[in-house]
């Protein structure tokens, strides 16, 4: 399956036609408002409703002349209008508009984030379905260290974006307000009514309380929301590039038909897409840095913060939008080998089966550090054999671990031959895994 993706859909919420439609929308909002609250005249505000509109390469022309992007759009929409121009932006300051806008936006675009988490996480269940018994090895620090299920894995996973789907719904709740305070914050020039009619009808909750910007903690909230969301994706990516490696060759993406891998070496096929994804998780962590600075600002506002969510609030959610389509690609169709997961498995000649016997003789009376130095002794041999080469397995097909617990005299007057046996089955690693699975998608 070919990665197709468009950025389409997030990017046109970030156009200068978006902005400016946005701006125009809370303006419009607020002439309803001021007309519900008998300041401006019913038919001078239906006027607006019906005729407001603008111009960008018009806007463009004014603010080449007055320096200010927000009075160049007001220019320009009053162009379109009468007399009842005058009732434009009336009451209001900039960052009413701006801000209030700008929350218009990151709520659209992060419902397509919340989107794209759900899509992930269905494919992560139908994945997770699909190999919940498919037996692989667990690895901690690298090392091999006891059987698991490609499933539970999955579980994992899914269990981690459910936490950021909830991290998500609430951020949705912190960047959603608007303000209609004027300037200073102090409601001198329009009562709160007027914000609360506002805000109601543009889908938002007014702030308790602001300056002359909404505060920006809660723009930080959202760019260390997608940050963590982009570090979980990153953490599934690099997993996938451990897993396809030449030597591990457990599961790898997806390679098309006529795909290539290299300009020299024509048998490559690389994990370019987990590899893609490691590269914007970096990115988009790197905007919550700006965004936490921009909390900080002079009194009731400076403009610092303007020229950094320029830059990081689109691209964010683009970037993020973007690599959570690129993730759920190479998760749906990513390419698993359970042959190769149970030959990993036994990679180490049974070595994966030593806490199972650990356990077993404090049940039989053995003290834990006895029965920790007779397990380990064992192991340790099973080790320098492998480094020299030796195979995992006997000509019986009986691990080499196996061999020297049963061939152990002190290990033999603790524990039978069958009971040894018994410790080498795989079953009692996958039996919770139902019940786990149960847990996890409820």
């Amino acid at each position: 399956m070919i990665d197709r993706y468009s950025r389409e859909e997030m990017s046109s919420k970030w156009t200068y036609q978006a902005k400016y439609q946005a701006w125009l929308d809370v303006e419009k909002a607020v002439v309803k408002a001021w007309a519900k609250l008998g300041r401006i005249p019913q038919d001078d505000a239906d006027k607006i409703i019906a005729n407001a509109g603008f111009n960008i390469k018009r806007i463009d022309e004014i603010e080449a002349v007055t320096r200010h992007d927000l009075i160049a759009f007001t220019t320009s929409v009053s162009e379109t209008l009468g007399d009842e121009s005058r009732w434009f932006h009336y009451g209001m300051t900039s960052s009413d508009t701006i801000d209030t806008a700008v929350a218009l936006q990151m709520k659209d675009s992060l419902k397509l984030i919340i989107k794209d988490v759900k899509m992930i996480m269905e494919s992560i269940k139908k994945r997770a379905e699909e190999h919940k018994m498919t037996l692989m090895v667990g690895r901690s620090h690298g090392i091999h260290g006891e059987p698991i299920t490609f499933g539970l894995v999955l579980c994992v996973w899914y269990d981690e974006m459910a936490r950021h789907l909830e991290n998500l719904e609430q951020t949705m709740e912190v960047i959603c307000v608007g303000q209609v305070s004027g300037a200073m914050g102090n409601f001198a020039h329009g009562p709160l009514e007027l914000e609360e009619y506002t805000c109601k009808e543009l889908g938002l909750k007014p702030a308790p309380a602001s300056n002359q910007v909404i505060q920006r903690d809660r723009y930080a909230r959202l760019a260390t929301t997608l940050a963590l969301l982009a570090s979980t994706i990153e953490k599934f990516a690099v997993q996938v590039r451990h897993w396809q490696r030449t030597e591990v060759y457990e599961c790898e993406e997806y390679f098309a038909k006529g795909q290539k891998g290299s300009s020299a070496m024509p048998h490559k096929r690389n994990p370019i897409l987990t590899e893609n994804i490691t590269g914007l998780a970096r990115m988009i962590r790197a905007y919550a840095m700006p965004a936490m600075e921009n909390v900080a600002l002079w009194h009731e506002r400076d403009i610092s913060h303007s020229s950094t969510e320029r830059f990081w609030l689109p691209d964010a959610f683009v970037t993020s939008d973007f690599m959570l389509h690129r993730m759920n690609n190479v998760i749906a169709n990513l390419t698993v080998y359970p042959k190769n997961m149970m030959k990993n498995l036994n990679l180490t000649g049974g070595l994966v089966f030593s806490q199972r016997v650990l356990l077993e003789l404090p049940i039989q009376g053995v003290s834990r550090e006895d029965a920790y130095r007779i397990v380990q002794r064992n192991a340790m041999k099973v080790w320098e054999e492998i480094q020299q080469g030796k195979a995992t397995t006997d000509e019986n097909g009986e691990s080499l671990y196996l061999n020297h617990l049963l061939a152990d005299e002190e290990l033999r007057e603790s524990l039978s031959e069958k009971q040894i046996r018994e410790c080498f089955n795989y079953d009692y690693y996958t039996k919770n895994i139902d019940k786990i699975f149960s847990r996890v998608f409820k």
